[in-house]
């Protein structure tokens, strides 16, 4: 086992036993260093609220590692999202209608969420070691610009979670958050961020 697999494998161990305790993570994703915790644990996602000084009706959105996780967190699937997931050639947020089996807070005013499917090493890895949906949410204080690197990342943050994850902390190739599409009920799209 080469030293990224092996810092990888302890990565992943010790965030998921932080989540399973209802832990905070900092931790990278296939866009930018994620805040996270387990979307079903409502006083974990109370915390991340608080960390991040964020309004509690401000939605926050989850990452999964397939698709075919999404039946479990949203009541319907319209048609337009398979394609989207399959055309998509960078990270893509979903904003689905009729959400379910996830903390209140998590959702949108209209009952919708945002669920990114990431097939990136880690936060792919992290999602089916843990095998709940991750609450994924910008690595900063609301308000204030997202980190595009490690280094970026407030120390109030870092010293507000319950484990850093080690792997991608020395990366100096600025990330990018990913795109935004909200799927409405009556079958309307709307692109929120490219």
């Amino acid at each position: 086992m080469n030293e990224e697999t092996e810092t990888i494998a302890k990565d992943l161990k010790k965030a998921c036993d932080v989540l399973r305790r209802g832990g905070l993570i900092l931790y990278p994703t296939d866009t930018i260093w994620g805040i996270g915790c387990d979307a079903t644990n409502e006083e974990a996602v109370r915390r991340v609220y608080a960390l991040k000084q964020r309004t509690a009706h401000k939605a926050m959105l989850i990452l999964i590692d397939s698709p075919a996780k999404l039946n479990g967190y949203v009541s319907e699937i319209p048609d337009i999202a398979w394609d989207l997931i399959d055309v998509a050639d960078k990270p893509l947020t979903i904003i689905y209608p009729n959400a379910k089996n996830l903390v209140f807070s998590l959702l949108g005013e209209d009952g919708s969420v945002g669920i990114r499917i990431t097939s990136e090493r880690f936060s792919n890895g992290l999602c089916k070691l843990f095998r709940k949906p991750l609450v994924s949410t910008s690595a900063n204080i609301s308000g204030l610009p997202s980190p595009g690197l490690f280094a970026e990342i407030a120390e109030a943050v870092k010293n507000g979670v319950d484990y850093i994850v080690r792997y991608r902390q020395h990366e100096i190739l600025r990330t990018q958050p990913s795109g935004i599409i909200k799927l409405n009920e009556n079958g309307s799209i709307n692109i929120i961020r490219e």
